[in-house]
């Protein structure tokens, strides 16, 4: 029997599969498509796997998680500059380069899992800064990332590890064909 990696599935109708667990979710605002390019809101539909989690010491306390834990710092951005050579990674600021600031006066990125898409190895206009994060209160839709209210996230990275992978794909009928 083959043993299979742990996943969290994620599915456009914006509901989120861990466990024996369902949770809501918020995604981007033009849905999701397996051939995402920069800034066009999308989500990227494929399986990804989750690299580190990134949070506000200030805010929140060390999430417990057997991923990579990084503290966001004051002067933390990402590159989503496609004319950069570090486009799609964590940067310093201040820079000219065109970047998300990770340090945000609203609670979004207060708890940040970074996902492995367009990351090995990184190619310009293919989409950056893809996370799964808080959600705002609303569920409004993301630019691309999976949003979660803050507790159901923090519950869900008690459970991952380097093996876990997340899956993000479109609604497949739990209704047999007549």
């Amino acid at each position: 029997m083959e043993n299979k990696k742990p996943e969290i599935v994620v599915f456009s109708e914006g509901f989120l599969h861990w466990g024996q667990e369902i949770y809501r979710c918020a995604l981007g605002r033009s849905g999701f498509k397996e051939n995402k390019k920069e800034g066009d809101g999308t989500t990227p539909a494929g399986t990804f796997k989750l690299r580190e989690v990134l949070y506000r010491a200030d805010r929140m306390s060390r999430p417990k998680t057997q991923l990579p834990v990084r503290e966001i710092k004051e002067n933390d951005g990402w590159s989503d500059d496609i004319k950069s050579p570090n486009y799609n990674k964590l940067i310093k600021l201040p820079t000219e380069e065109k970047h998300e600031k990770l340090f945000r006066d609203d609670e979004v990125y207060d708890l940040t899992v970074v996902l492995g898409y367009n990351d090995e190895p990184v190619v310009p206009g293919l989409g950056s800064a893809i996370f799964m994060h808080v959600a705002r209160p609303n569920y409004s839709p993301t630019e691309g990332c999976i949003a979660l209210e803050k507790d159901e996230l923090l519950k869900i990275l008690e459970t991952c590890d380097s093996e876990t992978t997340i899956r993000i794909k479109p609604l497949v009928s739990l209704v047999p064909a007549a």
